[in-house]
């Protein structure tokens, strides 16, 4: 069959708008969804299967399906074993979450992801002694691949988070050693920590203890998990290996986990690519970079300019197949072979692949220099105060080009230090930062306005920031 994960926290509308774009004929959800995946039933949808008790006996239930198949299997029925697969056709269509409010189908062959998941299986190891916590949604490919199908190729426990606001006591509960994440939370453990230290006054004595211990570990004598077990025991004690991707990650925060002994690995991919394209191995790191290309895929930079910089271009056995009934896309994506990936970045001397940005968040000024708007929020985020930012672009005359930040801040944080300021207050002092902050960057990079709020900013469901709706709101 071809399977169509759909995003649960997706609109009513929209969850029918790609069942009928995807021909889904049978749907299987919790009995809460029921109510709105009824009212879908037609053409093409036919089967509607609960995973929950339920009265409506036009509902097939998932329970009564297993045991009729169980039952079939004990008098004798083999039919799914005479199942002959076509690894090269699709088998998964998935949607793809897109911070644009255009979403396209992805079609997805089992050679795309086995081929992905054997690869990025020769780079980082994982062991069926550890334990995994699942908290993306397991509809998304990254975590999917990642957590969910890798995982399971290696035999590891997977766990999975009650929620954001639970990833902390899940790891202590389920004492987890492997963690696939996001920038944003990473960032957000990141400051909890150091801020947590500061709050025992003993922000001086860790910064001594890390430069002591980093020098140690630089002649093999690796001392910080034991230096800093208090920290580690709050997240359950034995985390040893953090795979990100989605975003660039600042290095500040790539040390401080490595400082602590938990080793970050960074990767980059798509849903198109089934995901990764590629990633830093279990010896091989260079913060900031997204790693080496896997060993069966291909990268090229198109078109680069004079510091190297250009789209990344990628080819290999685990590129898409194309867009579901969209030839004019798929033919644009996809030229000889090569798969364009709409990202921005470059290939150092040693082969660690870098990146600068989506090729449709770049901001070109309008002298025809390009800013990378990901640079400037990784600085802004690293503020105490800041609990996520964008940078876009506001033309105020043809001629002139603003470079303007929405800041969110920390509203716990803020009161903390600042609980009889009133907003203007709160935002000037923000100001005040950003100013700071453009002393060290060059004047096309200044950015000259600013909007504070303490309201997150819309996201997609691995927590991508939608920059379009953003910026639509911000206008």
């Amino acid at each position: 069959m071809i399977i169509v994960p759909l995003d649960k926290a997706l609109p009513e509308n929209e969850i029918k708008s790609l069942v009928e774009r995807s021909g889904a004929e049978a749907i299987v959800c919790e009995g809460k969804y029921l109510e709105a995946v009824e009212k879908m039933k037609g053409n093409p949808l036919k089967y509607i299967i609960s995973m929950d008790e339920t009265e409506n006996k036009e509902v097939m239930l998932y329970e009564n399906l297993r045991l009729q198949g169980k039952k079939l299997r004990e008098q004798g029925n083999d039919e799914y074993e005479k199942i002959e697969i076509n690894p090269e056709e699709m088998s998964i269509l998935l949607f793809t979450s897109g911070t644009t409010n255009v979403s396209k189908g992805v079609m997805i062959s089992q050679h795309n992801i086995c081929s992905n998941i054997q690869a990025i299986a020769s780079y980082v190891k994982m062991y069926p002694t550890d334990t995994l916590l699942s908290f993306l949604p397991i509809h998304h490919t990254f975590e999917c691949t990642i957590t969910f199908l890798y995982g399971i190729y290696f035999g590891v426990t997977v766990a999975f988070c009650d929620g954001l606001k639970y990833i902390q006591k899940n790891m202590n509960e389920y004492h987890v050693t492997v963690f696939v994440s996001v920038p944003l939370v990473l960032e957000n453990i990141h400051k909890k920590v150091w801020k947590s230290i500061e709050e025992k006054g003993k922000k001086g004595l860790m910064q001594t203890m890390v430069k002591i211990t980093g020098a140690l570990s630089k002649i093999k004598i690796d001392l910080r998990r034991k230096a800093f077990k208090p920290v580690l025991d709050q997240f359950g004690g034995k985390l040893r290996v953090v795979f990100v991707g989605a975003a660039p990650l600042d290095k500040k925060i790539i040390k401080g986990f490595n400082d602590f002994g938990v080793a970050l690995v960074q990767g980059y991919g798509l849903t198109e690519t089934s995901p990764v394209v590629s990633c830093e191995t279990d010896k091989q790191k260079r913060p900031g970079s997204i790693g080496f290309p896997l060993y069966n895929v291909d990268v090229k930079i198109e078109n680069p300019d004079e510091t190297g910089v250009g789209e990344i271009v990628v080819k290999g056995p685990s590129v898409m197949l194309g867009y579901y009934e969209n030839e004019e896309a798929t033919n644009k994506a996809i030229k000889d072979g090569w798969f364009s990936t709409g990202d921005y970045g470059y290939i150092d001397k040693k082969g660690f692949l870098f990146i600068s940005g989506r090729k449709n968040d770049i901001i070109v000024l309008k002298n025809g220099k390009n800013i990378y708007p990901q640079e400037l929020e990784i600085l802004i985020n690293q503020l105490e105060i800041v609990e996520e930012s964008m940078v876009f672009a506001r033309n105020k005359t043809s001629m002139d080009t603003t470079l303007c930040a929405k800041i969110v801040y920390n509203e716990e944080i803020m009161n903390n230090l600042y609980a009889d300021k009133t907003e203007e207050e709160k935002k000037e002092i923000i100001w005040q930062e950003v100013k700071k902050i453009n002393q060290n960057l060059p004047d096309v990079k200044h950015i000259k306005e600013i909007i504070v709020t303490n309201e997150p900013l819309t996201k997609t469901t691995t927590q991508k920031v939608k920059r379009y709706a953003e910026i639509q709101k911000s206008k």
